[in-house]
């Protein structure tokens, strides 16, 4: 028998959001602990991290606080070219349960892996960033990522079921059916990229269907850059408020960042990932010239 749970009401506060509201010193003990984990860990399963430090002169143990993060060698995506496939792994592949990979429709395919616990870990940024948009369980969410391997699709899929959310993995195209199922299902929440959604508002005009109408109230949009235009369009065109996620699959895939109910910013899930960008500001002394350079240790 399902019984009350903390989370059951609408605007109900999620367990899995407390790591976003950690007093300030409590997170930069949790990242620098972290930090120091990862490059310790690179550094003895990753030869190629290894012999970047090496050249620099650094060992692990030279990561003593937060700032020494600028001491640390980029990692750029050629690197994960020229490794193809397997080459930066850090865990054997025994310890691997899935394999995602980019289109490769530049040259060689990313290919990424997930551990059993990278996988929980995804799960869970994914569920603190729908939390962020206010969804719950209860509510049912309409998964129109492509399932494949595009990491969007089962990153959204992992994330909605371990907030407790039904999630219906209907993925990407067929866009009639898509109507119908927003229609039919009693969908609340839907995920896709903004530009489908705008197909999605089209076609359904067409077939006389006003999305306005239906009990959908949140759209998560991403893997795709999209304007503030293009948010008014979809929010007045179908009554929703469309939330902004990012990510990458060279870091989890998404999940990394994401907006909350404040809006309008993406705010780095903190206690995973840190990212700056590499720009000549004061506070930033990672800017090697290149304002492409970013770094995002988790």
């Amino acid at each position: 028998m399902q019984t009350e749970l903390w989370n059951d009401a609408a605007g109900g506060f999620h367990p899995v959001s407390a790591p976003d509201f950690l007093p300030e010193a409590r997170l930069k003990e949790v990242q620098l602990r972290r930090l120091r984990a990862v490059v310790a860990r690179a550094y003895d399963q990753v030869p190629l991290f290894r012999q970047r430090l090496e050249k620099r002169g650094l060992t692990p143990d030279d990561i003593r606080g937060l700032a020494d993060i600028a001491k640390l060698p980029f990692t750029v995506k050629t690197d994960l070219r020229d490794t193809y496939p397997f080459g930066l792994f850090a865990s054997p592949m025994g310890d691997v349960v899935r394999l995602h990979a980019s289109s490769g429709t530049t040259g060689k395919p990313i290919v990424v892996a997930y551990t059993r616990e990278d996988v929980e870990v995804w799960s869970e940024v994914m569920a603190r960033t729908f939390a962020a948009c206010g969804l719950h369980r209860g509510d049912i969410l309409q998964n129109a990522f492509g399932y494949g391997l595009f990491t969007g699709g089962l990153g959204a899929h992992y994330g909605a079921e371990a907030l407790g959310a039904t999630v219906i993995p209907v993925s990407g195209g067929n866009t009639d059916r898509q109507i119908t199922v927003l229609r039919d299902f009693g969908v609340s929440a839907l995920c896709c990229t903004p530009s489908y959604f705008v197909h999605l508002i089209e076609r359904a005009k067409e077939i006389g269907v006003d999305l306005r109408d239906l009990p959908v109230r949140v759209g998560v949009f991403g893997a795709e850059p999209w304007s503030d235009g293009m948010r008014a369009h979809i929010e007045a065109g179908a009554g929703i408020k469309a939330y902004d996620i990012y990510g990458l699959s060279e870091i989890i895939g998404p999940g990394v960042s994401g907006e909350c109910m404040a809006r309008p910013a993406c705010t780095c899930k903190r206690t995973t990932s840190w990212s700056s960008a590499s720009t000549p500001t004061p506070w930033n002394p990672r800017w090697r010239g290149n304002p492409a350079n970013w770094s995002s240790p988790p």
